[in-house]
């Protein structure tokens, strides 16, 4: 059996429920089960096959790197983390004297590598805003974006700008960890590479960490191998079976995180108390004519500001179907605060994460949670005595 790719006909659902199996075999498993080993046996003349050691060469990760390689419309390699991809992606193509620039107002960790770790190594950094202006871009060696940005969602145009940046002698890469390859692909919009975190919305399960790197281009698919082999960076067995198992759902838990995003979306631009909601898919949000070009899916993630980090604590406190946890993308509706993480936000400033509830339930704990929240500490009803739904009330 051949991965259905990116550029298959077959719809997306169908692609992600076959991505990366192997042929069918009388008397096995859909998808094999993990293979526990670090060596394998080795042939005494010629030496290891398509098995040697684990850190470079893991059947169960292989079928993950084909999954994903599928959807994005690339080759792909796993690393142990997101953070651990994104390292990977930019140390296996600069070098000391390089300049690169970076999301302004994208995940923060990449801010603080660039600040603590690539300027150690002699490389220089520009931040740029993801909605833009960009700067010159000639003497770049890479240009790395972040779209939709994390946590704003700000999206930029991938095409324009990696007709940009190659036509400075650059690099584009792009994180598409909130997009998901079923929401874009920017490989087929000109990026040399994609990089994003499996830990979120692709394996959804809040369960594992993950992250990829994928690309078109032979020299740098090598370039990033050697280096994660060098490095160590990979995955453990079990966590690839397991996001390789939860990537069969992943059209499904995108329909109804999409789909709640946009009644969430709705009802916080109709409160006179809630500031600032962004969601790309509103009409009325400033990314909205790039990422209905560019996206074929928008993310269940929303933004918003209840003007106080008090306001946000009685709001999570109340409602009983949001769960307060930093991360995003997973099955269960999530909220942080993300002034607490170090981000530079309001105080107020909330990351929403729609889960795949019941949009009728979800709805109706974030009014009763948000009109609570207006109330004085002492008025505010306990989560036990809310008028918001149990978890059971739509079965």
């Amino acid at each position: 059996m051949t991965s259905p790719s990116a550029d298959s006909p077959l719809a997306d659902g169908t692609r992600a429920a076959h991505a990366g199996l192997p042929e069918p075999v009388v008397g096995e498993p859909f998808l094999p089960g993990p293979v526990f080993a670090a060596p394998y046996h080795l042939d005494p003349v010629t030496g290891p096959g398509e098995n040697g050691y684990a850190r470079a060469e893991q059947p169960t990760r292989r079928h993950l790197e084909e999954a994903i390689g599928s959807l994005e419309g690339g080759r792909a390699l796993v690393f142990a983390s997101g953070q651990a991809a994104v390292t990977a992606a930019i140390l296996s193509v600069v070098r000391a004297g390089d300049r690169v620039a970076l999301p302004g107002d994208g995940y923060f960790p990449v801010r603080a590598f660039a600040r603590d770790q690539l300027a150690a190594l002699g490389v220089s950094s520009v931040l740029v805003p993801t909605a833009g202006p960009y700067p010159d871009l000639s003497g770049l060696r890479l240009l790395l974006l972040e779209t939709p940005a994390n946590p704003g969602l700000d999206v930029a145009d991938i095409r324009a700008l990696a007709g940009a940046a190659h036509a400075a002698g650059a690099l584009l890469a792009v994180d598409n960890t909130a997009a998901t390859p079923l929401g874009q692909n920017p490989l087929a919009l000109g990026a040399d590479l994609v990089v994003a975190s499996g830990t979120k919305a692709l394996t959804g399960h809040s369960d594992l960490l993950l992250g990829y790197v994928a690309t078109n281009d032979p020299a740098l698919f090598d370039a990033l191998s050697a280096w994660r082999t060098i490095t160590g960076g990979v995955p453990g067995a079990f966590d690839c079976w397991l996001a390789h198992r939860s990537i069969a759902t992943l059209d499904l838990r995108l329909a109804r995180q999409t789909a709640n995003a946009a009644a969430v979306a709705e009802l916080l631009s109709s409160r006179a108390d809630v500031d600032g909601v962004r969601w790309p898919g509103l009409p009325s949000d400033p990314s909205y004519p790039v990422a209905s070009r560019q996206m074929r899916r928008i993310p269940g993630i929303v933004a918003f500001d209840l003007g106080s980090a008090e306001r946000v604590a009685r709001f999570l406190t109340t409602s009983r179907l949001v769960f307060a946890a930093t991360s995003f993308g997973g099955v269960h509706t999530t909220a942080d605060r993300r002034a607490q993480f170090g981000d530079d936000t309001p105080p107020g400033f909330v990351r929403f994460s729609c889960g795949i509830e019941d949009t009728a339930d979800l709805i109706a704990d974030l009014t009763a949670a948000l009109d609570a929240s207006l109330l004085p500490p002492s008025s505010a009803p306990s989560p036990s005595s809310s008028s918001s739904p149990s978890p059971e009330s739509s079965r």
